[in-house]
């Protein structure tokens, strides 16, 4: 039973990462349509960002606040220099996703070459364990889940009560509706990429800080949230949660019965299985 619960417990923890990386991948996907793969690379460098501000003896509290500024910014500028040159001219969603996967395959690049593909690890990374009955957690893990929770909060309370939130919502809708209602569709679009990447940033960071930060972990990151939304049902920021935990949860308890090393392959098998049998998601209404 001792084992049970913690493998319930590490999924829920695991669950609420992708669950996290699925909020931010969702949140891009959802209004503007775009189906933005370098998300994973451009959240990494990101988190080698805050690395390297921690590295010259930032705190980590503030170096954490420039990974996810960082995060932020590279998303505007991400959109504002990619995305938007290619919507302005009529391209169509296939050119637009050929244009991410070239700037993934760009930026995973460019960190290897500046930073090396080496893992980096911070100077004094939050260490503390606490101990809850039989289940051990330690304090990134609690860290992770409180990220999710802050997010999800805060996210809901701007969608719900912002007029740019409102905006964004419709624009999930139906985006061409949106336009022609006279949302600025263009500037909406910046906002939630801003958003989304300074999420990502969030969760990549958390990786840092737990198991270090490598140039390729940006596949990890993509693919995560990518399943999370899948499983949950694509345009759904709840389902894009629950789709998280619910990944979490099977990856975890998988790891009871299953090798080690097949874990990685539990969330192919997942995404294959909802796509084979649910493709709207499992917490997506029936279409």
């Amino acid at each position: 039973m001792d084992l049970l619960a913690q493998l319930l417990v590490n999924g829920l923890v695991n669950g609420s990462h992708y669950a996290l990386l699925g909020l931010s991948f969702g949140l891009i996907f959802g209004p503007t349509r775009i189906t933005h793969f370098a998300h994973g690379p451009l959240a990494t460098l990101a988190a080698y960002v805050g690395w390297w501000a921690a590295q010259r003896g930032v705190p980590l509290e503030l170096a954490l606040l420039a990974g996810i500024g960082s995060g932020a910014l590279i998303g505007i500028l991400c959109y504002q220099y990619l995305y938007e040159p290619f919507e302005r001219s009529g391209s169509p969603a296939l050119v637009i996703l050929i244009g991410s996967l070239g700037l993934y395959i760009v930026v995973e690049n460019f960190i290897g070459a500046v930073f090396g593909t080496d893992t980096k690890v911070l100077p004094n990374p939050p260490s503390q364990v606490f101990l809850i009955g039989p289940v051990v957690i330690t304090q990134v893990q609690a860290m992770q889940v409180f990220a999710l929770i802050s997010s999800a909060i805060a996210l809901g309370l701007f969608l719900g009560k912002t007029r740019f939130g409102r905006a964004v919502l419709a624009m999930n809708d139906n985006i061409e509706m949106a336009r022609v209602v006279g949302i600025d569709t263009d500037r909406i679009a910046l906002l939630v990429f801003a958003l989304g990447s300074a999420i990502a940033a969030c969760a990549a960071l958390l990786i840092l800080m737990r198991d270090g930060a490598s140039s390729h972990m940006g596949f990890n990151l993509v693919f995560m949230g990518f399943v999370a939304v899948v499983v949950g049902g694509i345009g759904s920021l709840r389902g894009a949660i629950a789709g998280g935990y619910a990944l979490g949860l099977v990856e975890s308890l998988g790891m009871w019965k299953i090798p080690s090393e097949w874990q990685s392959s539990i969330a192919f098998v997942v995404l294959f299985l909802v796509l084979l049998f649910r493709p709207q998601g499992l917490f997506a209404g029936r279409q």
